[in-house]
């Protein structure tokens, strides 16, 4: 334990027995990461460094899950602030779900509005989403010059929020997420129930 209380590996190898998962050390090349086997997904949790400014990193922590998506699903999901409320004004448009609450709350975009409002439909998803701390998720590109093979119509659900995230609470409420909108993206018909083969 540091002087700023317990190191990120400390928190989440306690995170992976709590939730059944498997932290996996990290080394020279690669980043620590814990993954759940929930279902038909595995769900990894792990960091990423992105450009911040001219000559700036920042740090996220994010979680994936490989999924089949034939339907080629895209949505992007993120907390409202005062910008996007400003666009709204302005005639921004992004999708109303029906709940006034969820939509003065979050900012929703995809490719198929029916989809989406069928999505977060379910009262608990919508209870699950208010209890997040900020983050983006979406449905994104599985394969690239330096990820994992993918095969077809396989994509990857992720979200992301800023800093290493050293909470447990918080930590346990993303593995909670993520089965819950892959078992609802399959009741829909966006996504199907099987292990697509991928190791992030």
């Amino acid at each position: 334990m540091g002087w700023c209380g317990p190191s990120r590996d400390e928190v989440w190898e306690r995170l992976s027995r709590e939730i059944d998962g498997e932290f996996v050390a990290g080394s020279f090349w690669m980043r620590g990461k814990v993954q759940k086997r929930d279902d038909h997904w595995t769900v990894t949790l792990d960091t990423v460094s992105r450009q911040h400014g001219e000559h700036g990193h920042a740090m996220y922590t994010r979680l994936r899950a490989p999924f089949a998506n034939p339907e080629g699903f895209r949505f992007t999901v993120y907390q409202a602030g005062f910008f996007s409320r400003l666009g709204r004004t302005l005639g921004m448009q992004d999708v109303e779900i029906g709940d006034a609450t969820f939509d003065d709350a979050f900012v929703v975009w995809g490719n198929d509005e029916s989809m989406l409002v069928a999505l977060f439909a379910d009262p608990t998803l919508r209870g699950m989403f208010g209890a997040l701390p900020r983050m983006r998720l979406d449905i994104r590109n599985c394969g690239s010059w330096f990820g994992p093979t993918c095969p077809p119509d396989t994509d990857l659900l992720c979200l992301e929020t800023s800093g290493v995230v050293k909470d447990l609470g918080k930590l346990k409420l993303f593995f909670a997420v993520f089965p819950a909108l892959l078992h609802r993206l399959c009741a829909i018909g966006a996504a199907h129930k099987y292990d697509p083969g991928v190791t992030l």
